[in-house]
């Protein structure tokens, strides 16, 4: 059998499985747990995993929504790994172009990782039956990554030494094309909490006798913002107050306060987080508090290789854009027209392949793509013009379009895989392009040695709408053949 006949048995066998695809795509999208609380989803992924012969590890670095699936057990080895959590408050209704929450406030996914884990499990299974029948060598990996939306996991994992054996990975995640790129994606960043202690006292009788723990949070993010001034202007920081008190009437003892650092390298944003730590020293020293903090994650900036993204790109353009229907171009154009976008449309023609423009966003992907060589494959999944995060950018995640998008993304991906396990010299060419652009630069993890993971992270607030929600589960599960 050629590499194009073993190609071709790959993506038969997800153009088969498309509507399990789009059962798993659906299924994770009414699940919609946030980061660290992705039980349903995690447990479905695996089960589907296993049930088709993968050897699953549970809980890697002590997370429990985490998990390892492999398959095979010679070089190379191949990396697939990919998100799957929600956002807060993002509830929407599928194919509706207007605001309309499934459960009012809840949690909803507004980006796409729903997609994301139907497509890396597509094209999992699909490189499975490759190797099984095609006589193809080499083995699988499965990384399923929580916690995206607060960039926790893979930090945890690298630091952990599970991509230690791997020879190059692959990432997938949704978009608005059908492409893939190369060079410096997107920026580093440290999740930090900064936790103010102090003494608690009436407010209104005796406040004197208090050391307002708030003041000190609130404080900080003043002299943070005084600081903004004398920053370089390629820094993003952001910040929400999670802890502040439990009633006026009572100065609070203790204040949370939870900051996001950006910058386009690791050591910028190592910088950048210890001029914040000063900073709050100094709002401690003026308020008579104390203070520690706790770093969430820290992740270097994402990068892809050339080299993969060649190989992917070829696939891309064998593999083609879906074609959309009248009533999907209809819905898309409603949507922009809502949100007030240029009426696009969803694209018909192939991204070309094309070095990236760094972007001010992150993604925890980025900590294995300066371990590994990384490919990545971007869908079209979602809609042209919408912004992520927002009610506009659920419309499409459970519909036709989104199961269209991951078909062709699930077939990018298995494609390239397959590319990588035929063809050493590939992958010894990936590396060695990884070399050249890594250049002098040591990688040197931001996340603290000791640090464990967040486990307690969004449990409060799935417990509180996970039982509603629950209520619009699918009953139908996917079944893979």
């Amino acid at each position: 059998m050629t590499d194009g006949q073993q190609k071709k048995f790959a993506m038969e066998n997800i153009e088969r499985n498309s509507k399990s695809i789009a059962l798993l795509c659906d299924n994770i999208f009414y699940f919609a747990e946030l980061g660290m609380q992705e039980f349903e989803t995690s447990g479905l992924m695996m089960q589907v995993l296993e049930t088709a012969g993968f050897t699953i590890e549970r809980n890697p670095s002590g997370m429990p929504t985490g998990f390892i699936a492999s398959y095979g057990s010679s070089k190379p080895v191949i990396a697939l790994h990919t998100e799957f959590d929600a956002t807060p408050g993002c509830s929407q209704a599928p194919g509706v172009a207007e605001p309309t929450p499934i459960v009012d406030g809840a949690p909803g996914h507004t980006e796409g990782h729903n997609v994301n884990g139907a497509v890396m499990i597509g094209a999992a299974l699909a490189i499975k039956k490759t190797i099984d029948e095609c006589g193809v060598k080499g083995t699988l990996k499965v990384f399923g990554a929580p916690a995206e939306e607060q960039l926790v996991s893979r930090p945890y994992f690298v630091r952990d030494g599970y991509f230690k054996d791997v020879d190059v990975a692959l990432h997938d995640h949704i978009g608005k094309e059908l492409g893939t790129v190369y060079g410096l994606r997107q920026y580093a960043l440290i999740s930090a909490e900064f936790t103010f202690k102090g003494q608690s006292a009436h407010a209104a009788t005796a406040p004197w006798n208090a050391r307002d723990a708030l003041d000190a949070a609130v404080l900080m993010d003043i002299g943070w913002d005084k600081l903004r001034e004398h920053l370089e202007p390629t820094q993003r920081s952001h910040r929400v107050i999670t802890n502040g008190g439990d009633q006026p009437n009572v100065i609070p003892n203790r204040s949370t306060i939870w900051w996001f650092f950006r910058e386009a390298t690791a050591e910028k944003t190592r910088a950048l987080f210890e001029k914040a730590k000063r900073v709050a020293q100094g709002a401690a020293m003026m308020t008579e508090t104390s203070y520690d903090v706790n770093v969430l994650s820290a992740v270097w900036p994402t990068r892809a290789n050339r080299t993969l993204a060649e190989v992917i790109q070829k696939n891309i353009e064998e593999i083609g854009m879906p074609q959309w229907t009248e009533g999907e171009q209809k819905l898309v154009h409603e949507v922009q027209t809502k949100v007030k976008a240029k009426p696009t449309g969803m694209p018909t023609k192939v991204a070309p392949l094309k070095e990236c423009v760094q972007s001010v966003s992150a993604n925890d992907s980025g900590e294995v793509s300066w371990v590994v060589p990384t490919g990545l494959i971007s869908f079209p999944s979602n809609i042209p013009g919408v912004s992520y995060h927002h009610w506009s950018a659920g419309v499409s995640l459970a519909t036709s379009i989104a199961h269209k998008g991951a078909i062709a993304g699930a077939k990018a991906m298995a494609a390239s895989a397959i590319d990588l396990l035929l063809e050493p010299q590939i992958v010894a060419k990936a590396k060695e392009t990884f070399k050249q652009e890594i250049g002098d630069v040591e990688y040197r993890p931001l996340l603290p040695p000791d640090q464990k993971p967040p486990l307690e992270l969004n449990r409060d607030l799935m417990e509180r709408y996970r039982p509603k929600m629950r209520e619009h589960y699918l009953k139908e599960r996917p079944e893979f053949r």
